[in-house]
């Protein structure tokens, strides 16, 4: 099984993994699951840490995705297509884009964020 975690899922599994709910832990650590994280998750956190809304920085991503052992999911032109059919049930760039890629990928997000439920077809881990 392949998961994407969205942005927020991937700085609590690295600075605070007891947030994650125990449904998306156990998702996480099945041998079997190949864990990835996008692109845009990445140039999220350095938008976000640029401007100083965020402290999770550099380090701690390319540590995370080493220790979590993920696999970083380009975007392709492919994913951005999609963005035009999205309906505009969540207002951030970022999540739309990451949505917009799991529904091509056909793979489902971890995410607590209640919003990426509303996207047909879109399967949520939490």
């Amino acid at each position: 099984m392949r998961l994407i975690l969205d942005t927020v899922t991937f700085i609590w599994a690295v600075s605070s993994p007891q947030r994650l709910s125990r449904a998306a832990m156990a998702a996480l650590r099945k041998e079997t699951t190949v864990r990835e994280i996008s692109v845009v998750s990445l140039a999220e956190i350095a938008v976000k840490q640029i401007s100083g809304k965020l402290t999770f920085g550099k380090g701690d991503a390319v540590a995370g995705v080493a220790d979590l052992r993920l696999r970083v999911l380009p975007y392709a032109a492919r994913h951005g297509f999609r963005l035009f059919d999205l309906p505009a049930h969540h207002a951030d760039p970022f999540d739309r884009q990451i949505i917009a890629q799991a529904l091509v990928e056909n793979v489902p997000v971890v995410t607590p964020d209640e919003a990426f439920s509303l996207y047909e077809g879109l399967k949520v881990v939490w």
